[in-house]
């Protein structure tokens, strides 16, 4: 029996399910996966002056180790992470297996 495979995006938080059908349909497993990127700095450096003027920052590079207080903080401009960009990722697979059938064929 061939299982089938479908692949797509779609922005929500991570979750895993399982589920089947009481009539024996068949069961299906869905599996979601997030990965969180932080892009161009979107700081207004001007907005004191009542202006508007970004410093170009394209992305967010965190200056320490993870779970210190310096990787919250950009090496490139220096912004705290919360400036960036937020772009979150997520993958959805779902796997399908065809329904167990009772009956032969003739």
């Amino acid at each position: 029996m061939k299982k089938q495979r479908q692949v797509g995006l779609r922005k929500d938080a991570s979750k895993r399910s399982s589920s089947s059908s009481a009539s024996g349909r068949g069961r299906m497993m869905t599996t979601t996966s997030s990965i969180v990127r932080y892009g161009e700095c979107q700081k207004n450096h001007a907005a004191n002056v009542g202006g508007y003027a970004v410093d170009g920052c394209r992305e967010f590079m965190a200056s320490g180790m993870e779970g210190t207080s310096e990787a919250l903080r950009c090496a490139a401009c220096g912004c705290h992470r919360n400036f960036h960009r937020k772009e979150v990722e997520t993958e959805v697979v779902c796997e399908c297996s065809p329904p167990h059938s009772s009956t032969t064929n003739v």
